[in-house]
């Protein structure tokens, strides 16, 4: 029998230092029963933490300062000091300074998680505007993590529960999503999608749906030929390889409650995708890199500069975010384990079928181990 393996470390990002993350955090880690289950530790500073835990004074939310990795303290909240100079913090306000120390939290955060020091990410939500420098071209955490861990392509992917909405393209502005959709382009978000369906999810069968581009997915070359000349051909190819199916008309498609046939969805574009992803998810959303050696999550909002500082932040998709991220930990180490010994899977499924019921997965975290 193999030795219990030893809590997670989850790396946390703080996010724009104005917007509602560092609220967001001290909400979620000042239950302490979330220590159970992972070992937290924020990329932030001491005084960026202090000045939030006042504005929220009923929260008893405790933590311990490392700047060693070796001295990460299994049974607390563990803060890693990025900085220790004094900044300006204004909450709802976009400034530079927000923007500055947002990446300097996610850089360290992300190189900690590249060197294996921690387990899985889960980042708070930084704006795209003052983020942007020589140094941090980017989007959004997205395209960054694609280029941090130099990995061919990423897919973002929206989940809660069962639902999963992934997109072909990301922040595109609408005029020039045409371009981006390409045959090459929409299977290598498929054969991610499918993969992490298989590792990251424990379906061994996924059924994928695509949406077409264009209203009424094009009615047959009449409104756009991209179904027709691309997206129908990429389907066709990827059919030799998973269980896909498409191009359906995006309104339709959730209207009819489609979306729950399926295990998850590839959308051509962000809204289109995510319209739809954040009114039936209820605010219980995460955003998931698919395609990274490692796990990264976060909720499915921004910033919310109109509420920062008011202790007023919804924290559940944060919740949602820690629960993800150790679920697809756990998932991806019981597939390898089975992929380097099949025989234990085979007669884990024996054993079941002998008792005539399901194998408790102890071992997985999810929304119902804790109530809030």
């Amino acid at each position: 029998m193999s030795q219990p393996q030893q809590k997670p470390v989850i790396g946390v990002s703080v996010g724009d230092v104005n917007g509602i993350g560092m609220e967001l955090i001290i909400k979620t880690f000042s239950d302490t029963r979330l220590l159970e289950m992972c070992t937290p530790l924020i990329f932030g500073s001491n005084k960026l933490i202090n000045f939030y835990r006042k504005q929220s004074p009923e929260t008893n939310f405790n933590f311990q300062t490392t700047k060693e990795f070796t001295r990460i303290a299994h049974k607390q909240v563990n803060l890693f000091n990025c900085w220790e100079e004094d900044i300006s913090i204004v909450p709802g306000q976009l400034t530079d300074i927000g923007g500055t120390y947002a990446v300097k939290s996610l850089t360290m955060a992300v190189e900690a998680l590249r060197d294996k020091k921690i387990q899985g990410l889960v980042t708070a939500p930084l704006h795209k505007k003052n983020t942007q420098s020589a140094t941090f071209n980017f989007t959004g955490h997205t395209p960054y993590l694609k280029e941090a861990f130099k990995v061919n392509d990423v897919l973002m992917l929206m989940v809660s529960d069962n639902f999963r909405v992934g997109l072909v393209t990301e922040h595109v502005p609408v005029k020039d999503i045409a371009q981006y959709i390409t045959r090459e382009v929409i299977l290598s978000k498929l054969n991610i999608l499918r993969d992490s369906l298989v590792r990251d999810f424990g379906i061994d069968k996924p059924r994928i749906a695509v949406l077409g581009l264009n209203p009424h997915a094009g009615d047959e070359g009449l409104i756009g030929k991209e179904e027709e000349e691309v997206i129908k051909p990429a389907i066709k190819d990827a059919k030799h390889q998973m269980l896909v199916f498409g191009p359906y008309s995006a309104d339709a498609f959730f209207a009819r409650g489609y979306h729950n046939r399926f295990d998850a969805v590839l959308a051509m574009y962000h809204d289109q995708g995510l319209i739809p992803f954040k009114s039936l998810a209820s605010g219980e959303g995460v955003n998931f890199t698919a395609g990274l050696p490692m796990v990264r999550t976060s909720p499915d909002h921004g910033t919310a500069f109109d509420i920062a500082g008011k202790n007023k932040a919804d924290n559940t998709s944060f919740i949602a975010s820690i629960y993800t991220c150790l679920d697809i930990i756990h998932n991806r180490q019981e597939y390898d384990e089975n992929r380097q010994n099949p025989l234990k899977k085979m007669g884990a499924a024996v054993l079941g079928n002998a008792a005539d019921e399901k194998i408790d997965e102890s071992g997985r975290t999810t929304r119902r181990d804790l109530t809030f």
